[in-house]
Parts: structure tokens; sequence; C-alpha cells
């Protein structure tokens, strides 16, 4: 694909845009939507049950301010719906479920923040993909769709805290479509203390996820949930 110059949407188009978030009853999807709908976007959760996720959704919305709601839905109706949709199921689950949400996704801006890791007594460590990341994985099966990467190193635990006002970190964003990044960049500043980040080209995506890794490992050395900044941008 070539890269599309654009000038950045404005914050009123932005906060026009419907959210939608696959794989929202994990941690991470969970605490996305949560702090996407503080922010004023109209938020769409889903999963493979879609009861499952109407109860995390009403979960959600109680602790959000009165007026505030998400949605929960099955995957398939939030793939449908939503404007811009983020990507956060399960690693195992991820090249299955996008290929079964193809022909919803055409057109979309696809946000995929899945990390591909492994466990065992060392710590965690990056699993290969056959593509490259989970990103390009993403790309090769959803090739009428603009995909795009983010969201990989912010804090499940802060995201989802309601006692946490701001969270201080800058999220990488990575593409092939310029329109498409300048859309998440934009997205991710809606949430309060975090910067979007433009960091390259979609194949560049494996070492950001893989980096992941190396976070876990600082946050289990310092008792932290540490993210990045970016310096002299």
């Amino acid at each position: 694909m070539v890269e599309q110059a654009s000038s950045a949407p404005a914050p009123a188009e932005v906060g026009e845009l419907v959210v939608g978030v696959l794989g929202g009853t994990g941690a991470q999807g969970k605490g996305l939507a949560y702090r996407f709908a503080l922010a004023g976007q109209q938020v769409l959760l889903g999963s493979r049950d879609a009861a499952r996720a109407a109860g995390v959704a009403d979960e959600l919305t109680a602790q959000l301010p009165d007026g505030t709601s998400v949605r929960g839905a099955a995957n398939e109706e939030v793939a449908a719906e939503a404007d811009v949709v983020i990507v956060a199921v399960p690693w195992d689950g991820h090249g299955k479920t996008l290929e079964s949400l193809r022909d919803a996704l055409v057109g979309k801006i696809v946000v995929d923040c899945v990390n591909p890791l492994g466990f065992d007594k060392q710590g965690a460590y990056a699993l290969e993909v056959p593509e490259g990341s989970a990103a390009q994985q993403a790309a090769a099966l959803l090739p009428d769709s603009r995909v795009t990467a983010s969201f990989h190193h912010v804090s499940a635990v802060l995201l989802a805290d309601p006692e946490v006002d701001s969270i201080d970190t800058d999220v990488l964003v990575l593409g092939d479509d310029r329109e498409a990044t300048d859309v998440v960049q934009a997205l991710a500043g809606r949430i309060s203390g975090v910067r979007g980040i433009y960091a390259g080209r979609l194949r560049n995506a494996r070492q950001v996820e893989a980096f992941t890794a190396n976070l876990i490992s600082v946050n289990r050395r310092y008792k932290a949930h540490a993210g990045i900044r970016v310096t002299d941008v």
C-alpha cells in the first residue's frame, strides 16, 4: 500500500467516530473501552459471547459519569457498526477471529494491539509470527481494511483503574496509510495523559510488539506499570 499524506483530523471529527473493541472482555480491551468512553467516544465492546459482552459493558457503564455508556455486542456486530475497530483478542485466536470478520471490516480502520508472547519460568518472550508480526498477519487477512498497530504498551491495570485520572505514556502508532495513522494518533490523544506518536510502517511492528516482553520484565522487577515516553518530539 502506498503511504498517503494527509493533515491530522480535527479533534471534533475524531470525537464523532464510533470505536469498537474486539475482545473487549479481556483486560486490555476492557481498559481501552473504559478510557475511550470516558473521553467521550461512542464505544462498542465485542466478544464471541454477546451476553458476556453486554455484562462487561454494563459494569463499565456503572463506573462512567452519568450520560456515558458502553454497549456490548457480538464481535460481528461491533465490526460492522464501528468506524474504528481495535483488535484486543488473545493471540491464539487472532487469525481465526479476523478471518471470520473480513467482510465486516472492509474499509474500516483496524488497530491491532495484540502482542504475540509466550511465558515460561524465565518470564515473557516474543513468539515468532510467520507474517512477521500480529499486525502484519492482520493486514494479510484483511486486505481491504486500513490496518494499523498501536496500544501495545499501555498498562491494562492503569487503563481500568477509575482512580487513575491520567495515564503518563506515549502510544506508538504504525501503519502504511498515513490518514489512518493520523486518526489513531488523534484517538490516542483523547485519553488523558497519552500522546500518539507515529513510529513507522507496519513492517516495523514486530519489534514494537516484542518490546512488551521487556516491559513485563520491568514491571515484575520494580512492581510497576511501566509505559514509555519518546523524548524530543
